[in-house]
């Protein structure tokens, strides 16, 4: 009864806290006003400027800033204990996560839909701005090449899933030239999307494609290589040629099978079998301040401002639409950041078959999976964990166990997917605009930009091997320099809210509590790596250490100071 109980209580909570702390941030704080011309209009160009509607943007939002950390973090976040997770997972949602992207969109809304760390020289100052640039081009570096890994991971665990994916692209670049022609009732097309989604799953079942390897290059090699090619054509395409169809009609596949997942909870009514507090779980790094690091996405991440001021500001259709977009989608994120959780500490334990082929139920199944530190936070095996937990649930309903696993494959590949293609444009954003600032225009243009955004990530993937995973020699900095992010955003988007006398108080305090969890977390890894000897990891660790030192003390100084540049007005652009 556990499961049902936190499915019930989150639910509630977020769609309380959706109608009260939202609507007073949205009304009091950024003062939210249809009648302000947004970036969307002002700036219509059809390529990346296009007014579109609340629906189809918390599509494209929602599953952008998901990607797989709201699976991945909580995979691994349980073994400290469900209910630190939990708590962080729903507290952090509702007033730091959702906070963060909420006020990142608004902060754009009102000028002119450019990214944050550009944002950053027009509230605060040019040398904050050029720090900013760097952290958020490691990070994005960091982000498409570690996601191209994620979905050629999936691809070699469940080739099922492989065709269900690929073939989600053709079905949006239908249902994108059918809306775009005009007078079509949306509901039907999407339905119709939908259903051919699910549909080629069963089709992906019966025709799995694993790929061999090829010319001495590992099968997550093959597939890494083709995803980084994907990207740069998705990435280049107008918003309405495929993101924006993509993403609605996978928002609505994910929806569908998070009520699936829902369901399952109802009906299987798993049994929390993970420990409530597990605080030295062994080999594990100290939960304090790790677990705020851990589980980012779900809680508050800072990829998600780059999302909310790199491609969403530039389609909302009107300001107050950007409550719906911002706040509403990391409270999506937060409550299936929870059902995660009881995926793999309860669904998990209904059954779980060990690599000698043994079925283990109950307190077992979690301990074997979740028996140490290096044993559960490999990338197979969070996904793994989840993937079988969200599995069992499902079939619960009827559902094969097999077709269960495909479709929970195909969930996270998906939402990697997404992500994939957003990061990469986002890096192209982030390209251009460092560009212009350096006065080289032609490496701001679309191609040259996103050229070199998916040439620098194949060459942090593919350089210790051909099989790929190179990010993951710097994947232990991420999870530090996300959250730094999150830090420096709320900082940048208090300054403004103080510079229009707004209640600042709301971000600034979200801000100060995240940056203490990764200074603290990033001080404890760079410790490590300096141990292990990782050279690499460690020189670019310390390099970003410096800059959140530098930026957020510059930060705060100008807070006290009231000093800056910005002329935005909170209440119009």
């Amino acid at each position: 009864m556990e499961s049902i109980l936190i499915v019930v209580v989150a639910f509630i909570g977020y769609l309380v806290a959706y109608n009260t702390y939202g609507r007073y941030l949205s009304q009091k704080v950024f003062g939210l006003d249809a009648g302000n011309r947004t970036p969307s209009h002002e700036l219509a160009d059809g390529v990346d400027y296009v007014p579109t509607k609340k629906q189809v943007i918390f599509g494209h939002h929602f599953t952008s800033i998901a990607g797989t950390g709201p699976i991945v973090g909580p995979a691994i976040g349980i073994i400290w204990g469900w209910v630190p997770a939990l708590l962080w997972i729903f507290i952090g949602s509702i007033f730091m996560g959702a906070v963060h992207d909420f006020g990142a969109l608004v902060i754009s809304l009102r000028h002119k839909g450019h990214t944050m760390a550009e944002i950053t020289g027009m509230v605060m100052n040019r040398r904050m701005k050029i720090m900013f640039f760097i952290i958020v081009f490691l990070a994005l570096l960091i982000v498409i090449a570690i996601f191209g890994l994620v979905i050629a991971v999936i691809f070699h665990m469940y080739p099922a899933a492989v065709l269900p994916v690929w073939l989600q692209i053709p079905i949006a670049i239908v249902m994108g030239r059918v809306i775009l022609k005009g007078n079509v009732n949306l509901t039907k097309v999407t339905a119709v999307a939908v259903a051919a989604m699910y549909g080629s799953i069963a089709l992906g079942y019966n025709v799995p494609l694993p790929m061999p390897e090829i010319a001495g290059i590992p099968a997550t090699g093959v597939w890494t290589i083709l995803l980084l090619v994907y990207a740069y054509i998705a990435s280049t395409l107008s918003v309405t040629t495929l993101l924006q169809p993509r993403d609605f009609i996978n928002a609505w596949q994910l929806m569908v099978a998070m009520a699936l997942l829902v369901l399952g909870v109802f009906v299987a009514a798993p049994t929390m079998v993970a420990p409530a507090f597990n605080l030295s779980p062994d080999g594990a790094p100290p939960w304090m301040p790790f677990l705020f690091i851990t589980i980012a996405c779900g809680a508050i991440s800072g990829f998600h401002c780059l999302v909310s001021s790199g491609t969403s500001s530039k389609q909302v259709e009107t300001e107050p639409d950007a409550r719906f977009v911002g706040y509403g989608s990391m409270l999506t994120e937060g409550f299936l950041a929870t059902i995660v959780l009881i995926a793999c500490g309860g669904g998990l334990a209904m059954a779980y078959t060990t690599a000698d082929g043994e079925v283990l139920t109950g307190s077992a199944a979690f301990a074997t999976h979740y028996g140490s530190w290096m044993a559960s936070s490999g990338l197979a095996s969070k996904v793994a964990a989840f993937v079988v937990g969200a599995a069992n649930m499902i079939s619960s309903l009827g559902m094969p166990q097999e077709i269960a696993i495909v479709l929970m494959g195909v969930f996270v590949a998906s939402f990697a997917g997404t992500t994939l293609d957003t990061a990469t444009r986002l890096q192209r954003y982030v390209i251009s605009e460092l560009a212009a600032d350096l006065r080289t225009e032609a490496l701001g243009r679309r191609h040259p930009a996103t050229l070199l955004a998916v040439v620098t990530a194949a060459g942090l993937a593919f350089y210790n091997g051909a099989g790929g995973k190179g990010a993951l020699l710097l994947w232990p900095l991420f999870g530090s320099m996300n959250q730094l992010l999150a830090g420096l955003a709320l900082i940048v988007v208090s300054y403004w809210l103080k510079q229009q006398g707004r209640n600042y108080v709301v971000t600034l305090l979200p801000s100060l509590i995240i940056l203490v969890f990764t200074s603290w977390a990033l001080t404890h890894t760079l410790g490590s790596l300096y141990d292990s000897g990782n050279l690499p990891s460690l020189v670019i660790g310390c390099i970003a250490l410096v800059l959140q030192v530098w930026l957020t003390i510059e930060g705060l100084a100008l807070m006290l100071q009231g000093r800056g540049e910005d002329t935005a007005p909170a209440t119009g652009g």
